[in-house]
């Protein structure tokens, strides 16, 4: 390893610890003698792009059964200066879009490419949330102003489904259409697809994996998602509705729904986490939609430009999970959590351009060795942060 190597490779592990009782956000973080946490290592060189290939935002990033990266692009937000190598004839040496879906091995070797618009399917206006299920099929939604479906493809591309179809959504009690959902994740207990839906829509909604037969949806505390309540923000570190003229009008009632529902996973103990990133908070359900327990993930992001906190989810490799991950794209970093009571208990990286932060992080995965992966959609790029155990800290 170089010097300048050396040098990018940042040890990036739990921060931001505080007194007894203090808080980050409006969550409260684990005081007492001593907390285990994991400890993280970037790995600067990863991953390895093919030769002048260059990807630009990214969508989404997940981690299938075999330990490998699924990377989620937006070849459409790049522009002409930087894809000269793919003007004919070339006006440069260097570079050529990557592809849509991207596969990579644990070591950050590039092994295969595919996606965007074709015959038989509505391809998304703009790529967002990526899932790779228990049988190595590939789902992608979109965030694009009428991308209303999801999509379902073999490993290597081949169409196996799409549920909904563009510009028809008629809501948040829509069972047949989405609105810019965002994330996907098959429940292998159950063989159901659960879907964030999304920046309009104001659920999660349940298919059959197989078939895309409608199931069920739920709103905030597992009730009717209603479209009609406005969507509001909430005051710094209180979790209590913004004394605004939105927020006044609405009388808080705002809270009861989901605003931009970004992110679905399901634990081994089959929870359902939903991360609400509108309103800078985690809700946990059974597979059915029943309400168990929600936590704000800090609210220093509002109110706005700020685009909430809770964006991206997922869990530590142990058998118990202990950790949730939760990706901020407001605050620039990687929250850790107790997934037991959704305390903070550290955090990973901070804004920044350099190998170990974060420039509009989006979203976070975890593989079964710990490792972590996130995405980027304003750094354009995707990172890993090697596990390196985890270590004992004295909270005082």
């Amino acid at each position: 390893m170089t010097r300048g190597e050396r040098a990018c490779t940042l040890v990036v592990a739990f921060v931001a610890f505080v007194a007894a009782g203090a808080t980050i956000g409006s969550v409260p973080v684990l005081s007492g003698a001593e907390q285990s946490l994991p400890v993280f290592e970037v790995e600067a060189s990863w991953p390895k792009l093919p030769d002048k290939m260059i990807y630009g935002a990214l969508g989404g990033i997940d981690v299938d059964s075999h330990d490998h990266i699924w990377i989620l692009n937006r070849p459409r937000t790049l522009t002409k200066g930087e894809t000269y190598a793919a003007l004919v004839p070339p006006m440069a040496e260097c570079c050529v879009p990557a592809p849509p879906v991207m596969e990579f091995d644990a070591a950050g070797n590039y092994l295969q490419g595919w996606g965007g618009p074709g015959p038989g399917y509505e391809w998304p206006e703009i790529e967002h949330g990526i899932h790779v299920d228990y049988r190595g099929n590939v789902w992608i939604a979109g965030s694009g102003a009428k991308d209303n479906q999801v999509l379902k493809f073999t490993a290597s591309g081949e169409l196996l489904m799409q549920i909904g179809h563009a510009g028809q959504s008629a809501g948040s009690n829509d069972t047949a259409n989405f609105a810019r959902p965002t994330d996907i994740y098959v429940n292998q207990v159950s063989n159901e697809a659960f879907v964030s839906d999304g920046y309009v829509n104001r659920r999660v909604i349940v298919f059959d994996a197989d078939t895309g037969a409608y199931k069920r949806h739920w709103g905030a505390f597992g009730s009717k998602p209603d479209d009609a309540v406005a969507r509001g923000r909430v005051v710094e570190g209180s979790g209590k509705p913004a004394d605004t003229a939105q927020g006044v009008q609405a009388g808080g009632a705002w809270l009861k729904q989901f605003n931009t529902v970004h992110a679905v996973r399901i634990s081994n103990d089959q929870l359902v986490y939903v991360g609400d990133r509108g309103n800078d908070r985690v809700q946990v359900f059974r597979p059915d939609g029943t309400f168990i327990k929600e936590a704000f993930v800090s609210t220093r992001s509002n109110p706005p430009p700020g685009t909430g906190t809770a964006g991206g989810l997922a869990f530590s490799a142990d058998k118990e999970q202990r950790f949730l991950y939760v990706s901020d794209s407001s605050n620039q970093v990687v929250w850790i959590l107790s997934r037991d009571t959704l305390q903070i208990l550290g955090k990973l990286g901070r804004q920044g351009r350099n190998a170990g932060q974060f420039d509009l992080l989006h979203f976070v995965a975890a593989d079964s060795h710990g490792n972590i992966y996130t995405a980027e959609f304003g750094g354009r790029r995707a990172q890993k942060f090697l596990y390196k155990g985890v270590s004992a800290v004295s909270i005082r």
